[in-house]
């Protein structure tokens, strides 16, 4: 299937291959691990809440039957702020029979008003949307080069269009909640393009992409019960964007093909044709998250927050 004839809503078989998706009980997470499934996939499906989870699972067997795609849908609870949680999650999925992707999808995207701390002493957002995505990354590293599998992070449109330079990504000083989100999600994308820097460097057979939704809103998404239930409000407002906005049932098209689609490429960047919306098709990433400078500061920084450091040497001796 070539890069012009990708068509979103006919994925190619994913029968016998398994993928891993953060924050998949709502939202961008959950469309992703449906449209993985309807096209045959085992799908890890983790979140927070195990109610929440379960209702997410239903969902998808609800509008996706098993008996049609073969798929098998399993949730798992993992919550990104907390290392101990990531940690325990990497360690069951270990456990288990073969891995070929992992969808970093897990993050806040309505941030607090006031910083706030995890329980491991790091600032909320930053630790949700970047540093456990990278210990998860690191954890599961070894398992994805047996399989010659890939690795998604989510990044976002606001990166270009405020470009700060996280020189104190935890924010320590000067915390805004618009700031906490693009320097989340400026260490995200900085920190995919730099993994698949180094996954090329010691020459692992794993690549790490970097997708982005466009500006995909509940109010345009199709309503399903515990899992996306927008007010008559958000209807309504979100649908007065409709030139611009689209569903996040579509915002998850980018994110699914940069997964699956066995023509992209380690390093790439993938999001909506005309950037808030429309076909997922490979563009251009903004500046701050490839300048190399920041990238391996903010490698750093996680190594040191997490405690995490990738097993490049290990992971080459699993790949032989």
């Amino acid at each position: 299937m070539s890069r012009d004839d990708w068509d979103p809503r006919e994925l190619p078989d994913l029968t016998d291959r398994a993928y891993l998706v953060t924050g998949s009980n709502a939202g961008l997470g959950y469309f992703a691990s449906e449209q993985l499934a309807r096209a045959g996939a085992r799908v890890i499906m983790t979140g927070r809440n195990p109610n929440r989870l379960a209702a997410a699972r239903a969902a998808v067997y609800g509008r996706v039957p098993d008996a049609a795609t073969g798929a098998r849908v399993d949730t798992m609870i993992l919550d990104t702020s907390n290392l101990g949680s990531v940690r325990s999650a990497a360690a069951t999925v270990r456990s288990r029979a073969g891995l070929d992707g992992v969808l970093l999808n897990a993050g806040i995207v309505h941030t607090p008003k006031q910083r706030r701390t995890t329980l491991d002493g790091h600032e909320l957002v930053f630790a949700t949307n970047a540093l456990g995505h990278f210990a998860l990354g690191g954890e599961l590293l070894t398992m994805l080069c047996a399989s010659g599998g890939r690795m998604v992070w989510v990044g976002s449109m606001s990166t270009a269009l405020t470009p700060y330079d996280p020189v104190d990504p935890e924010l320590t000083e000067g915390y805004t909640p618009w700031r906490a989100y693009v320097q989340s999600k400026i260490a995200t994308g900085a920190l995919g393009f730099e993994a698949d820097r180094r996954l090329r460097e010691a020459g692992l057979p794993v690549s790490s992409v970097v997708a982005h939704p466009g500006y995909s809103t509940s109010g345009r998404t199709p309503g399903i019960p515990g899992v996306n239930e927008p007010s008559r409000l958000t209807r309504f407002v979100d649908n007065l964007q409709a030139a611009i906005a689209q569903s996040k049932e579509r915002g998850a098209w980018p994110l699914v093909r940069a997964l699956v689609d066995p023509t992209v490429e380690g390093g790439q960047f993938w999001g909506p044709r005309f950037g808030t919306h429309g076909q997922p098709r490979r563009t251009t990433p903004s500046r701050v998250t490839r300048d190399h400078r920041i990238a391996e500061r903010l490698w750093r920084v996680s190594e040191d927050a997490t405690g995490v450091r990738w097993p490049f040497e290990r992971a080459a001796r699993a790949a032989v």
